[in-house]
């Protein structure tokens, strides 16, 4: 029960074991000798693994045979169908199942791998070898001698030696015959227990010696198989003499077991026979039975006399586990005793187990080449372990000796599959030489070992590493083309063409480089040029030859540096600066700007004026240029020096700049009257002058320049009767109107001069002394009345600035108004009393009371001033009533109407307290363009500034200041306002406050009108200046639309 229990546990283990393992079998039937490529089934049905579930397989389904190197398949299989074919190898059942006696059914067995590795399994094959009849029956030997006793009984038999027949079954031996027996004989076919067909001769008729002692006969042996098969042998039967009793042996049936290693010699077995006869007819002869093997003949003797069986050759159960002695004993009869000794060769443990290996992957020269990138559980073959002992002698385990990355996995009781247990690396472990094991359980064990030989074949797994992942490099500029600048490498950890390494250039790389795609040296193919770009990054690559190749980056930072191959570079090759004469002694001209491309001392500029000029002096590092001496614009107009530039390299560059000055004209002079010479001169005026002659011309010069130098003519004291006027540019005194027998006598008139200097504008005053009379009779006495008339104050208005434009309020035109009509009621009085005869005085008298009227040239004005009248109720006698209009106007050409916007701002201030316009003029750089003196100013600062339009033409002896470039600074101040000077920066700063309305407007300045368009007629008691100052919004030509301010001045007196 025990045993029973063993084997049911161990059958289970082997089941578990199997379907773990994914190990199947299968069956076939074949017959022997079938042709090649007789298809024997379809794994792929048979195994229904079409119900597979469908996987993501990597590569398809195979079907690969596994046998032992060195052996010829009887079967081939369709590795991609798994159909089975025969081969051309013979299938001969008989040599298959050589020596196999008792089991009649013949198996060849074949093991079958199912791959790829996500569906392996490894299917056992069964192949049951059908007999066919391929052999015929055989007699022993040709010639059959029997001897039978003459007085043999009618149907006594005899043995006959038994065909032999390699086929089973069917088509074994079937049937015998007698050919020729003469009817003496005949023949009989017996069936022993072990289902063998034995002849025997049977005697039908009795014999007589005498009469005839040989008789020869044929027998013939058949088969049962188809076709059908048969053999014959010569019969000869010779009669003997009598023997009546036939020997016997004590047993029939022996067994014996009898170890393998027993010695040679060793007893097997003692047979005993006896015969009931006595004499010769008792001697007992033992021998083996023709049908005996030749092999056990060959292991055993038999001794004919003491029927003793000894080892005769050593014994090996492996090779014949036991063995069938049919010994007879004759006593020379024709019925010789049969005894059956059935051999039995225990196992002891002498065969040492034996290792197949059957490669899954084929090997090549013995070793097998597995991909480093092999997935876990990659099988490689099929160990099978077998030792031909029994029992626990045959009981067998397979190891490996170390560890390695490989395991067996059993499948069968005695077959292991060899699969990798872990990650493979070429790189770490090129090759395996796997030791495999194999003990067996007997004691004590005997063990066998194999080297199994696995090459890992690289796979490019590894990408190229650079020995430095960031190259930084210094370069000087100017290099030669093709200078070599460093070397790239990099390693790869795999070998042959996976290791063979190519550098390239990223696609980031600039032209100026290129990098050997097998040496990695980086040359600079350009000439570089640090002032173009100091620093290049880029990537580099290193590639390997393997598929697919693998790709490394690395970045590289080449930074160029600095050689002194440039001159130091003025933003100008000629700079203008315009200061005004009266800049103060080391105050600061200008500012000159020099850059230099180059680097560090190679960058550092130096400074200086050549020539040896000691007028001026500049600082080295800053470029700020200040004078040595005092300007003055009436002694020199200009200077003009060289600049020179030195950087600090070892092999120093230098350039040169012209530096032009041009001193800028203050209004530091007065007029100076030319005509006439002085306040005693006079000028003989005929009183039959009509009105409107030019009686005399009043002449004054200025040595300033420009605006400073424009003068104004104005009558201010004197002229009591009205009878003058004088043209404010021309100085030009005309007779205002007909001269009568009371105007006759000394006139005096006190002539004002005045400049249009900004900021402050200057003034001389002299005395005109004009004399109407026919004739001149006598000039002492003129004289003397000249003298006493300079004697004899005057009242006069003088003012110290006309350039704003006064107004009256409606209070100071009401005092005005009625001051004025008692004076015409005393002087119409006086003048009745006096002249009461002279009505033409009296004519005279009314015009003068018409024309004090207020008059403005500007009717906008007028209504502004009546409105202004209602809210000023009193104002001190001496003010100035301002406005200031501002229009706005598109270009004035023939295609664009004109279009004014008109704003009146009223500025009212005492003329005492007439604030003063502080000149802060700082000089700035201009460009090489920039127009000389003889232009504009225009204000380049970012504060807004007044700038003044040019009133003469350019080829006056009084020119104008003309406009500067857009980088110099102009100040422009009215002569009411307070200016101050700053700005962003120390050279270019301009901004006027005013006490009362903050007035800011940037404008440009442009050609002005000529005076003839802008002033009006005016009357002797009042007058209008009228000042027009063209802007626009932002920088035009001088054709482009503009911007007109105009500031109106009236002023108003009383008469006298």
């Amino acid at each position: 029960m025990d045993l029973l229990s063993g084997t049911y546990i161990f059958a289970v283990l082997l089941a578990c074991v199997v379907f773990q393992s994914g190990a199947q079998e299968k069956n076939y039937t074949i017959r022997e000798e079938m042709p090649e490529n007789v298809l024997i089934g379809d794994l792929l049905k048979d195994l229904n693994l079409s119900l597979i579930p469908d996987k993501s397989l990597t590569t398809p389904m195979q079907f690969k045979l596994v046998y032992k190197t060195g052996d010829v398949p009887l079967i081939r299989i369709e590795e991609g169908t798994g159909e089975i074919f025969t081969t051309g190898a013979r299938i001969d059942r008989e040599k298959l199942c050589a020596g196999i006696i008792v089991d009649t059914r013949c198996f060849y067995e074949v093991e079958v791998a199912v791959l790829p590795d996500e569906i392996f399994r490894l299917v056992k094959i069964r192949f049951l070898i059908e007999d066919i009849n391929d052999n015929a029956p055989l007699f022993p030997a040709t010639v059959i001698n029997v001897s039978i006793p003459e007085n043999s009984a009618i149907n006594s038999r005899y043995a006959l030696p038994a065909a032999i027949d390699p086929d089973t079954g069917i088509n074994g031996v079937q049937n015998y015959q007698l050919i020729k027996g003469q009817n003496i004989f005949g023949l009989d076919i017996i069936e022993t227990p072990e289902g063998e067909k034995m002849p025997q001769l049977i005697v039908q008729k009795e014999l007589d010696r005498e009469e005839k002692d040989t008789y020869v006969m044929k027998v013939k042996v058949e088969d049962g198989g188809f076709p059908q098969r048969s053999s014959t042998a010569i019969l000869q039967v010779s009669v003997a003499d009598t023997n009546d009793n036939h020997p016997v042996f004590k047993e029939d049936e022996i067994e014996v077991s009898i170890p393998e290693n027993a010695p040679v010699g060793s007893s097997v077995t003692q047979l005993h026979a006896t015969d009931a006869d006595i004499g010769e007819n008792a001697r007992i002869h033992f021998y083996f039975s023709n049908l005996v093997s030749s092999m056990a003949k060959r292991l055993f003797h038999l001794n004919s006399t003491t029927g003793l069986i000894t080892v005769k050759e050593p014994l090996d159960r492996e090779e014949s586990p036991n063995h069938k002695l049919l010994v007879l004993a004759s006593d020379g009869g024709l019925m010789p005793a049969r005894a059956m000794v059935l051999v039995n060769v225990t196992d002891v443990n002498d065969n040492v187990p034996l290792i197949d290996i059957r490669y899954i992957i084929n090997p090549i020269n013995g070793t097998v080449v597995l991909s480093e990138n092999a997935p876990l559980n990659t099988k490689i073959a099929l160990i099978t372990v077998t030792d031909k002992d029994a029992d626990h002698n045959g009981r067998v385990t397979c190891f490996t000796d170390h560890e390695v990355p490989f395991r067996l996995r059993p499948v069968f009781s005695n077959q292991f599959l060899l699969e990798t247990a872990a990650y493979l690396d070429y790189e770490s472990t090129r090759e395996y030489a796997i030791k495999l094991l194999a003990a067996d359980a007997g004691k004590p064990p005997l063990n066998q070992s194999s080297m199994l030989l696995i090459k890992l074949k690289d796979e490019n797994d590894n990408a190229p590493v650079f020995t430095q992942p960031f190259i930084s490099l210094s370069v000087p500029e100017n290099n030669s083309p093709g200078t070599q600048l460093t070397k790239i490498s990099a390693t790869d950890a795999d070998t042959g063409r996976n290791a063979e390494i190519h550098y390239l250039l990223g696609i980031d790389a600039p032209s100026e480089f290129n990098l050997d795609h097998r040496t990695g040296i980086l040359t600079a193919v350009k000439k570089l040029d640090r002032e173009k770009q100091e620093k290049y990054s880029f990537t580099v690559l290193a590639k390997d030859n393997g598929m697919p190749s693998l790709i490394t980056n690395a970045t590289v930072l080449v930074t160029i540096l600095d050689q002194n191959d440039n001159s130091p570079i003025f933003t100008h090759n000629e700079y203008n600066f315009y200061v005004p004469e009266n800049l103060p002694r080391h105050g600061t001209v200008g500012l000159i700007t020099v850059t230099d491309p180059d680097y560090g001392e190679n960058s550092a500029v130096t400074l200086s004026i050549l020539d040896a000029n000691d007028d001026f002096t500049i600082d080295p590092q800053t470029g700020v240029i200040q004078p040595n001496i005092s300007f003055d614009r009436e002694k020199q107009e200009s200077y003009t020096f060289n600049v020179k530039a030195q950087d600090g390299g070892r092999v120093s560059h230098s350039s040169t700049a012209k530096v032009t000055i041009n001193v800028v004209d203050v209004n530091d002079n007065k007029p100076v009257f030319v005509v006439p010479p002085s306040n005693y001169s006079f000028e003989l005026v005929p009183p039959s002058a009509n009105p409107g002659t030019v009686v005399f011309t009043v002449v004054a010069i200025d040595n300033d320049t420009g605006m400073n130098a424009e003068l104004r003519y104005n009558i201010v004291g004197g002229n009591t009767k009205g009878l003058f006027m004088i043209d404010q540019t021309t100085g030009n005194i005309t007779l205002k109107e007909k001269c009568v027998l009371a105007d006759l006598g000394l006139h005096k008139l006190i002539v004002k001069a005045k400049d249009l200097g900004q900021p402050d504008s200057l003034f001389s005053v002299i005395n005109v002394n004009l004399f109407v009379n026919e004739s001149m009779t006598n000039a002492t006495l003129i004289y003397e009345l000249v003298r006493k008339n300079i004697e004899t104050p005057v009242t006069q208005n003088v003012e110290t600035t006309d350039t704003s434009s006064p107004s009256s309020d409606y209070v100071k035109i009401v005092v005005a108004i009625v001051a004025g009509t008692i004076t015409v009621i005393l002087v119409i009085f006086i003048t009745a009393v006096v002249r009461c005869r002279q009505s033409p005085h009296l004519k005279a008298a009314q015009k003068n009371k018409q024309n004090s009227e207020w008059v403005t040239p500007n009717p906008e004005n007028r209504q502004m001033m009546i409105m202004k009248k209602k809210k000023k109720k009193h104002t001190p006698k001496n003010l100035l009533l301002n406005f200031v209009t501002i229009e706005e106007a598109k270009a004035d050409n023939a295609d664009n109407d004109r279009n004014t916007v008109t704003l009146d701002l009223p500025i009212e201030l005492e003329e005492q307290a007439m604030g003063k316009c502080n000149w802060g003029t700082t000089p700035t750089t201009f460009k090489p363009d920039s127009p000389d003196l003889a232009q504009h100013y225009k204000s380049a600062s970012p504060q807004p500034a007044f700038q003044i339009q040019p009133e003469t033409p350019l080829n006056s002896k009084h020119h104008i200041i003309q406009e500067l470039p857009l980088d110099n600074t102009f100040v422009g101040c009215d002569s009411i306002s307070k200016c101050s000077s700053s700005s962003s920066d120390p050279y270019s700063v301009s901004e006027c406050s005013y006490p009362v309305t903050t007035f800011k407007t940037p404008v440009s300045v442009h050609t002005r009108l000529p005076m003839k368009e802008v002033a009006r007629p005016h009357t002797p008691m009042k007058e209008t200046t009228t000042v027009e100052i063209w802007t626009h919004p932002q920088p035009q030509r001088k054709s482009e639309g503009k911007r007109t301010i105009k500031m109106k001045k009236s002023w108003y007196r009383e008469p006298k």
